[in-house]
């Protein structure tokens, strides 16, 4: 029997009763066959995109017995031989499929869950055709590389009622929530500024030149809806999958790189998960030449309905801090502070806001997989905070002042910045 064939335990019954009836002997059904990590159990994933986040991630979920790793899919046949290597090592068989297009996958397999890990203009079309049959998801930030991308990806996974997880994992980190939590629950006082720093952009880079693509690599399903462009080992010796993030057709650099994780937290604080900005403004300096085009400094601050600024940029202190007027409170990866220092030792109480707990970002996805509720970073989530950063892009990119509807998603008497919204996808593709 094929390792990753289901059967329920009523099948399994069916099966020993015929067995004991034709030969006069005990049928002994081992323990694992009924407990907990049973095959019949088991949430079946597959894996599209397994180089550098998508192996950490594929890993991560590898190594949980109840989840079964059965297909993996990249258009680098050296990523998808690797990462079948590891699964066929961990289940002791040769059964991982392979796939060099999604499609392929998501049409052949029978999936319950698939997490992602893709160039930002990848993000949005295997998403929404995996949400359409059901599938659960565990997706990378940023969400998406445009607004109207996002909110496509939110009505299909929204329509179809599937489990989302974004990778925006400093959610299920202690010192994020804690942070978020004094701030949430009025310990600095009203809040009128948050303090976002990201990281700069990169070093412009010479056209590399023109070659024929590697042939481990389908260049044109890695182009896929981006404009079509020659291959040339942009990102070195690894092709295209070091260097994309600096090419405005892949990414939006490190803005939209970590917008999902800093923007993100910043909201939390606020309780801004479900809304945006009203207005955005800010300026950014582009390479002049190169094959490198996202911005190396930029700055913008974008302004809420209640009057608080959020304030982004990359000359800013790395991490969140919120101001108020009895107060701040400063978080990031290596740690959180506050002024007053008494506020480190506050405690919340029963009676506050409580923000989701969480301490295994990809174990929690599994859990709502089980349970069907929602997970620490639910796609809506991420749609708001990704699209501060895009709003950004938008208004630096334009070089003047954007007026935002958070309720209707729309930008007000600006129809050339409103053109920026989307992006238009290279033939055959489309959402």
């Amino acid at each position: 029997m094929s390792s990753t064939q289901k059967f329920s335990r009523r099948q399994l019954l069916k099966r020993a009763s015929a067995a004991g009836a034709a030969i006069a002997v005990p049928w002994i059904v081992p323990s694992s066959v009924f407990g907990a990590n049973a095959p019949s159990n088991r949430i079946v994933m597959g894996s599209i995109g397994v180089g550098g986040m998508g192996t950490g991630n594929t890993l991560n979920f590898l190594g949980m017995g109840d989840v079964q790793l059965v297909a993996v899919c990249d258009v680098d046949r050296r990523h998808r031989e690797h990462m079948k290597h590891e699964i066929d090592g961990k289940y002791g068989n040769k059964d991982c499929r392979t796939y060099l297009d999604f499609r392929e996958m998501l049409e052949k397999e029978k999936l319950d869950a698939l997490t992602t890990a893709l160039p930002d203009h990848w993000h949005a079309i295997p998403v929404i055709a995996a949400a359409r049959k059901r599938i659960d998801i565990y997706g990378e930030k940023p969400l998406a590389r445009s607004i109207k991308e996002g909110r496509a990806m939110c009505d299909a996974v929204q329509a179809c009622g599937c489990v989302w997880q974004t990778g925006s994992w400093q959610r299920s980190s202690g010192d994020f929530r804690r942070a978020a939590e004094l701030v949430i629950n009025g310990r600095i006082g009203k809040v009128s500024r948050a303090i976002v720093g990201l990281p700069g952009g990169t070093a412009g880079r010479p056209y590399p030149p023109v070659q024929a693509p590697p042939p481990y690599l389908d260049w044109n399903l890695w182009l896929g809806p981006a404009p079509w462009r020659p291959y040339s080992a942009f990102g070195g010796d690894d092709g295209p999958h070091g260097d994309w993030r600096w090419i405005m057709d892949y990414s939006g650099g490190q803005l939209t790189d970590w917008a999902g994780h800093h923007i993100d937290i910043a909201h939390w604080g606020l309780g801004f998960d479900h809304t945006g900005p009203v207005e955005i403004a800010g300026s950014a300096v582009y390479p002049e030449d190169g094959i490198y085009d996202v911005p190396g400094d930029y700055h913008f601050e974008c302004t809420y309905a209640n009057g608080v600024v959020i304030d982004v940029s990359n000359a800013n202190r790395m991490g969140t801090t919120w101001h108020g007027d009895k107060g701040w409170v400063y978080v990031d990866r290596d740690g959180f502070d506050a002024e007053p220092k008494s506020l480190l030792k506050e405690v919340i109480g029963t009676d506050e806001i409580k923000l989701y707990e969480s301490d295994d970002h990809h174990r929690n996805f599994i859990e709502c997989v089980k349970s069907r509720k929602l997970t620490i970073t639910p796609i809506e989530t991420a749609y708001r905070s990704i699209s501060v950063g895009l709003l950004g892009e938008i208004a630096m990119l334009t070089g003047r002042k954007i007026r935002w509807n958070p309720d209707t998603e729309e930008i007000l008497a600006d129809p050339a910045a409103s053109a920026l919204l989307g992006r238009a996808y290279r033939a055959p593709w489309s959402l």
